[in-house]
């Protein structure tokens, strides 16, 4: 039977015509309508041109609303309006399969998320049936590169409050250049190096009874030489309530990456726009209703960026900040490395920073990958035993051997640890020893990658298995042979450093997951 898509009444004549055979037949062919829009892209537009001036002439021309009811609907359309031009009939083999296939959330998802980005964008502009089932696959993963107009321009803010929702995985990167760098700051008029006291500002300093903007930086004086000495992009980041309305249009965020490569080492105690920019983030991430956020990754992070994100005693913090950082559960980091040694006059601060911020999220963390950019250093989840960090038993009687630290550091806890992953790092055997025999109770799985033990062997540093396991046999599972031959090419560095690290038995990662999912007696636990 053959139908004319210029018969089709809109939805709003349905709410005119009482007449239940003519409500039945109207829906029916509003409903083949569509399925034609689908199919038919090219014959969409001339389609609903045509239906919506076949019903304005109805409406128009018939004076009586009831008459029209009981009249023949198909018959009333085609001695009003000229039928259009017929198109091809779709076929029943792969029209009726093309609908089922897109409807089914299931399949429609599955080939939306293989799709490229570049034809993702492309297929949004075929039909709006289109455009709202791919705006969620393509606008999942999101990269920002911040600039001093990143997130205060209104035509990228309002994009963003369109999209936001879709947002799962969000990537800010901040790298630093010579942009970021702050000199110091300088009175021109004495030439006095200035102290610049920074304390976040969370509102324009606008209000009902002070229409007129305060000053942003404490006072006039120094708001003045800020802007006159420093850059935009200092400015940009300071706006911590730019940050607040960026994050706050993306609630849906699962996972929050976090770059800040770049910087060099004669830098390390200086303070850059890059941490200014780390410290409203932070507040932004706990202001914002982030209510899915489980998993951060810093890869990679300077050593002292984890002194401005951590929320107890960082710049803005508030006593609720924490709830919001306890809701991760998977923890990442790729923080760069520098000269250490067991010298006195070595500092030690990054280390404690690291320690405290680990301190910080630990009671919630199931997965912890830790690697060290650059030379190997400590272990990061054993640095209360690191022994730059402890002090000595006692002084010597002269009193010329002052310890190097007041307080020994607290022991890192972690009550949910499942899976834990360090690479690049030089630990002793009776660090790790003492490590997976904390965790005992709850890790699942344990991965060591380019490790080279400082002292001791690996049989010390996995004795722990032996006692949890009651026996040695996990050793003879784990005794296959694992050389490699190597046929007119030289190792790769990473490839020699990780062969030195383990010890004949100890052939690749996948055995130590191995055995210790077999130790512990514990189900096998997904990545």
């Amino acid at each position: 039977m053959g139908w004319d898509p210029s018969n089709i009444f809109l939805p709003g004549q349905l709410e005119k015509t009482q007449s239940r055979k003519v409500k039945q037949l109207l829906e029916s062919y509003r409903q083949r309508c569509i399925s034609t829009c689908l199919l038919y892209p090219t014959f969409r537009s001339s389609s609903v041109i045509m239906t919506m001036s076949a019903v304005r002439t109805v409406s128009n021309t018939t004076p009586n609303a009831g008459t029209i009811a009981k009249a023949d609907s198909r018959r009333l359309c085609d001695s009003q309006v000229k039928t259009p031009p017929r198109p091809p009939p779709p076929k029943e083999s792969n029209g009726p399969a093309f609908l089922r296939f897109w409807w089914t959330d299931k399949t429609r998802e599955t080939f939306l998320t293989q799709v490229p980005s570049e034809d993702l964008a492309s297929l949004r502009r075929a039909c709006h049936d289109f455009s709202v089932r791919a705006a969620p696959c393509l606008f999942a993963d999101l990269t920002i590169t911040f600039r001093p107009s990143t997130f205060t321009k209104p035509a990228r803010m309002v994009a963003l409050e369109r999209i936001g929702h879709y947002i799962r995985t969000l990537t800010f990167v901040m790298p630093h250049t010579a942009e970021t760098f702050l000199p110091p700051l300088i009175d021109p008029i004495t030439g006095e190096q200035k102290a610049f006291v920074y304390q976040p500002q969370l509102s324009n300093g606008t209000s009902a009874k002070h229409p007129h903007p305060g000053p942003k930086y404490g006072s006039w004086e120094m708001t003045d030489l800020l802007v006159k000495q420093y850059g935009p992009l200092f400015h940009a980041a300071t706006n911590v309530p730019a940050f607040i309305r960026a994050f706050t249009a993306m609630p849906g965020i699962v996972h929050l990456k976090i770059s800040c490569p770049g910087q060099e080492p004669s830098q390390r105690y200086r303070r850059s726009a890059v941490d200014y920019a780390l410290i409203s983030l932070r507040m932004a991430v706990e202001r914002a209703p982030l209510k899915s956020l489980s998993a951060l990754s810093l890869m990679p992070i300077h050593p002292g960026g984890l002194l401005y994100l951590r929320s107890v005693t960082g710049f803005g913090s508030r006593p609720d900040g924490l709830r919001r950082w306890a809701q991760i559960t998977k923890l990442a980091i790729h923080m760069d490395s520098w000269a250490f040694s067991n010298d006195p006059d070595t500092p030690t601060d990054h280390l404690k920073h690291l320690h405290n911020y680990l301190l910080t999220l630990s009671p919630n963390i199931e997965r912890l990958f830790f690697r060290w950019r650059g030379a190997r250093g400590p272990c990061p989840f054993t640095l209360d035993t690191e022994p730059i960090l402890t002090p000595p038993a006692s002084a010597s009687p002269d009193g010329s051997a002052a310890p190097r630290t007041h307080h020994r550091l607290p022991r890192l806890r972690l009550p949910r640890l499942r899976c834990a992953e360090l690479s690049n790092s030089h630990p002793d055997a009776a660090q790790l020893n003492r490590f997976i025999h904390r965790h005992r109770r709850t890790l699942q799985e344990c991965d060591f990658d380019a490790v080279e033990l400082r002292t001791g062997s690996w049989d010390e540093a996995l004795a722990v298995l032996t006692r949890i396991s009651g026996s040695e046999k996990w050793k003879e599972d784990m005794l296959s042979p694992t050389g490699t031959e190597v046929s007119g090419e030289e190792p790769s560095d990473a490839a020699a450093a990780r062969g030195h690290g383990r010890d004949s038995y100890f052939g690749s990662p996948e055995h130590m997951k191995g055995f210790l999912r077999d130790s512990v007696r514990r189900d096998g636990w997904a990545r």
